[in-house]
C-alpha cells in the first residue's frame, strides 16, 4: 500500500509549501470536502468528496491505495479539530503521512495581533452548548470553531443569557480568502446578523465582568446540591470510595451502569476529562435528573443513555472502567457484559446494599478467575441532638471490585 498523504491546506494552497503543492500535483485520487476539491478544478486526478459518513468513504482507500498515489485535504491543519485523527484510525498509523498547516487560531490571533498559547479553544461544530458552558469558567480569551446551529449571532445570545452584557465578540470571517473580513462587535450587534459559513469568533469579556458563579463541581458533592429522587443517589463517602477503587487513568472511557442521579459519573469526569463517561439509566425521570445535574455543572464529557441495560451497553464503546450501581434482577447480566467487554487491566466495581447484590457480583467474578475485593462500608454522620453531638448510621454498603488479569475471562 503506498502511503495515504493527509494534507492541511492552512486558509487556502497559497499557504502550501512547494514540496506539498508537488505531493498534490503527482496525486491519482484527491479526496476531501467540495470546497476543498474545488481549489483544484483542472487537476486530473480522480476526485471523492467526503460527504455524510466520512469513515466510510475513508474505508474506500485502502484498496485504492494499493496501486495510487492518495491525497486526502484538510482545512486548517489535519490535527487540530480535523480530518487527520479519522484517517489514522480507519488507514492506521503505518499507512499515513500527514503534513501540517495554520489553523484559523493561528490566522486569527495572528490579524488581530494577539498571543494564543492561553486562549481556552473550543470547536461547537457538531457539539452541544455545555462545551461554552464550561469554557466560560475559564479567564482569558475564548476562542470558538463554530457550525450552522452555533453561529456568532446563538452564540453571543447564549453569553447575554447568562448576564454577559459587556462582553464583545471578534467573527473573523473566511479568513485567507479575497473576501476576508474581521469584525468586532458587541452581542447585541451580533444578534441576527448574517455571517459567511466560514467563520471563527473570539469572546472577551470586559475587566471586571464574569460567569455569574454557580454551583462548582468537585469531588464529595453534598447529596443536596443534586438533583435526585430521594434516598435515590450514592452517597458521598461512598462515592470517594467507589471512585478511589475505579483508579481511573486520563483518557478512559467509563460506563455508569444504573447512574441514578448520576452522582458517580459526574464526579469520575473530573477525573478524566480528556475521556468519556456513559451514564446509563432505564427511567426516563431519573435520565432527566443526569441531564439537569450534568448541564448545572457543565459537565462536557457525560453522555446520557436511557435504556435498559445489559442491552444497551452493545451500542457503547469498549470501557476500560465500569461502575454498577443498580441494575435489580439484571445485575449479573450487567456485570457479565461488562467483563466480556473490559480489556486484561480492567476493572468493575459494584456497589451493593442487598446481599443478594452481594452475592450475585462477588460470584460471577470469583467463578470467571477475576482478583476480587470486598469492601463493607459503614458510614455514621454527625447531628445535633439534646444540646450536643450524636451519630447517626447509613444504610451499609459492599463494595466489590473485579479487576480482569492477563490470562483472560471465563464468561
Amino acid at each position: 500500500m503506498i502511503p495515504v498523504q493527509v494534507v492541511g491546506l492552512g486558509m487556502s494552497p497559497a499557504d502550501l509549501t512547494p514540496k506539498v503543492l508537488e505531493i498534490i500535483r503527482e496525486a491519482q485520487v484527491l479526496v476531501g470536502g467540495r470546497r476543498l476539491l474545488d481549489y483544484f478544478p483542472k487537476h486530473r486526478a480522480m476526485k471523492i468528496p467526503l460527504g455524510k459518513d466520512p469513515e466510510g468513504t475513508l474505508r474506500q482507500l485502502a484498496a485504492l491505495a494499493a496501486a495510487k498515489r492518495v491525497v486526502v485535504l484538510a482545512s486548517g491543519d489535519p490535527n487540530f479539530y480535523g480530518i487527520g485523527p479519522l484517517v489514522v484510525k480507519v488507514l492506521g498509523a503505518e499507512q499515513v503521512v500527514i503534513h501540517p498547516n495554520l489553523t484559523a487560531v493561528q490566522a486569527a490571533c495572528a490579524r488581530l495581533k494577539m498571543p494564543w498559547q492561553d486562549a481556552t479553544i473550543i470547536s461547537l461544530h457538531g457539539r452541544s452548548w455545555e462545551l461554552l458552558r464550561a469554557a466560560l469558567r475559564k479567564p482569558g480569551a475564548l476562542i470558538i470553531y463554530t457550525d450552522p446551529v452555533h453561529t456568532p449571532g446563538e452564540i453571543a445570545r447564549f453569553l447575554l443569557d447568562r448576564g454577559l452584557t459587556r462582553s464583545r465578540l471578534c467573527v473573523a470571517e473566511d479568513l485567507g480568502q479575497d473576501t476576508e473580513r474581521v469584525t468586532w462587535l458587541s452581542l447585541e450587534e451580533t444578534l441576527g446578523r448574517e455571517f459567511s459559513a466560514l467563520n471563527l469568533v473570539l469572546a472577551l469579556s470586559e475587566p471586571g465582568e464574569a460567569v455569574a458563579p454557580g454551583p462548582q463541581l468537585h469531588l464529595g458533592l453534598p447529596e443536596e446540591v443534586l438533583v435526585h429522587q430521594a434516598g435515590l443517589i450514592t452517597k458521598t463517602e461512598v462515592r470517594a470510595v467507589v471512585l478511589a477503587k475505579l483508579r481511573l487513568l486520563p483518557g478512559q472511557v467509563l460506563w455508569d451502569v444504573g447512574a441514578g442521579c448520576g452522582s458517580v459519573g459526574l464526579e469520575a469526569s473530573l477525573l478524566i476529562p480528556d475521556g468519556k463517561v456513559f451514564a446509563v439509566e432505564r427511567h426516563p425521570e431519573r435520565a432527566a435528573q443526569i441531564a439537569a445535574n450534568r448541564d448545572q455543572f457543565g459537565v462536557p464529557n457525560l453522555e446520557i443513555v436511557c435504556a435498559p441495560a445489559p442491552l444497551c451497553l452493545a451500542a457503547l464503546p469498549d470501557p476500560q472502567r465500569v461502575f454498577v450501581g443498580g441494575g435489580g434482577p439484571e445485575v449479573g447480566a450487567i456485570v457479565r457484559e461488562a467483563m466480556r467487554r473490559l480489556m486484561p487491566g480492567g476493572r468493575v466495581v459494584i456497589s451493593a446494599a442487598l446481599l443478594e447484590t452481594l452475592e450475585t457480583a462477588r460470584n460471577v467474578l470469583t467463578e470467571a478467575g477475576w482478583e476480587v475485593e470486598v469492601v463493607h462500608l459503614q458510614v455514621s454522620r454527625s447531628h445535633s441532638l439534646a444540646g450536643g453531638t450524636a451519630l447517626q448510621a447509613l444504610n451499609p454498603v459492599w463494595i466489590v471490585t473485579g479487576v480482569k488479569n492477563q490470562a483472560g475471562v471465563r464468561v
